[in-house]
């Protein structure tokens, strides 16, 4: 079997962990497997190299930041690379311009346009055990690129869909995929299996397990993808198609994002266009908006309210500043969180979404914002009731039994 394994910034977060590391990829060599090995970044370097690049301008050159971030995972990949050596097998780490990593040129959240296989595949059939140094890549031009928030994890799902690998692993410092975040609610289960649809919903409304573009890219190569600890032998959880789920629950699992701003514009020119002008401009500079709400006009006007990550609020209130002469106002409100319920269940079944709304009412939690698909629902609520929000529904949905 040839096996993609990823090992996340925990899992190499110093010289004892790597060690760690090296014995589990060992494990599975030893039994006759095949191995690429992709790493992320000792846990909390990229942070730090981040800081570094922001010493110098808030809005640094994003060419050189990616300069300066892809350093992180060329480090430990070439010391994983070191230790499996030294315990007498033949290893080898590639960068992302080694391992054939082709992007597109949008610096600091580049996407994988192909993967020529070619060097992995010979030292694959020489025997070595090839170590990616995940997150990052390079343009048609040569021009160092990185992927953007959980890279490492994309790197291996697109190398697993390249090289038609057998499974894909991704090791982290959670045993596996929760009904929501254990720190948050005590009484959270382990999923055993969850359809690559359902994964992709958690993951988009801010599980942090997987992030949807790693989903996005197993289902679209139907990777068989599971995720585990790197600490522990216990298995973890299969992320795989809804045909191979024997029971769906209505509700799998619920998931909080704060990393959440809000914006709304009053009193924007009701007129044909303002809605592509504004939010054109906005993906022209790579911000993705999320959850969108627009009263209807009045009097010639019309209010838009969208929600953005909180990290790109900067970024959005200079690509907003030009529209200021036409709106009476642009306000900025990071005091959010999106709180989301996630099920394949919810297809068949009604009154899931009124359930929700009864039990936040309950506890007196007021919704800004909603959004649903055939599979989810999501409210945008006050930051300082997030907490409270997930572990009431966690409760009336049953999923702690």
């Amino acid at each position: 079997m040839l096996i993609v394994q990823k090992y996340g910034g925990t899992s190499m977060g110093d010289c004892d962990r790597i060690q760690n590391v090296a014995n589990r990829v060992l494990e599975t060599k030893k039994i006759g497997h095949s191995l690429v090995v992709v790493v992320s970044a000792m846990s909390g370097q990229t942070d730090t190299l981040i800081g570094y690049t922001k010493h110098f301008s808030k809005l640094p050159i994003e060419r050189e930041v990616d300069m300066v971030l892809s350093s992180g995972e060329r480090i430990t990949s070439a010391l994983l690379a070191i230790a499996l050596d030294s315990m007498g097998y033949k290893s080898i780490s590639l960068s992302g311009r080694g391992a054939g990593i082709i992007t597109d040129g949008v610096h600091t959240k580049a996407r994988i346009e192909y993967i020529n296989t070619q060097k992995i595949t010979d030292l694959l059939n020489e025997g070595y055990i090839v170590v990616v140094s995940g997150f990052q890549g390079v343009t048609e031009k040569g021009e160092v690129t990185t992927l953007g928030r959980g890279g490492s994890d994309l790197s291996a799902v697109a190398l697993a869909g390249a090289l038609n690998a057998d499974l894909c692993e991704i090791y982290t410092d959670v045993d596996g995929v929760y009904t929501t975040d254990p720190r948050i609610e005590k009484n959270a289960k382990k999923i055993n299996k969850i359809s690559y649809d359902e994964m992709l919903e958690l993951a988009s409304m801010g599980a942090k397990v997987l992030l949807n573009r790693s989903v996005e890219l197993a289902k679209k190569w139907n990777v068989p993808l599971v995720t585990r600890s790197s600490f522990t032998h216990d298995e973890g959880t299969l992320i795989t198609t809804e045909e191979n789920i024997m029971e769906k629950p209505i509700v799998s699992g619920i998931a909080l994002d704060k990393n959440q701003a809000r914006v709304s514009i009053a009193n924007v020119q009701d007129r044909p266009g303002i809605a592509a002008d504004i939010f054109g401009s906005l993906a022209d500079n790579n911000i993705n908006v999320d959850m969108i709400v627009q009263t209807i006009g009045r009097d010639g006007k019309t209010d838009i309210d969208f929600t953005i990550s909180e990290s790109e609020t900067d970024l959005t209130k200079k690509v907003l500043d030009k529209f200021l002469d036409n709106v009476e106002s642009i306000d900025y409100d990071c005091d959010i969180a999106k709180v989301s319920i996630v099920g394949v269940g919810m297809k068949s079944h009604s009154g899931v979404a009124s359930a929700a709304f009864k039990a936040l009412a309950k506890e007196n939690i007021n919704i800004m914002m909603i959004s649903t698909s055939e599979i989810k629902v999501s409210m945008i609520i006050n930051i300082k009731y997030s907490e409270l929000a997930v572990r009431t529904l966690h409760s009336v949905y049953e999923l702690d039994k």
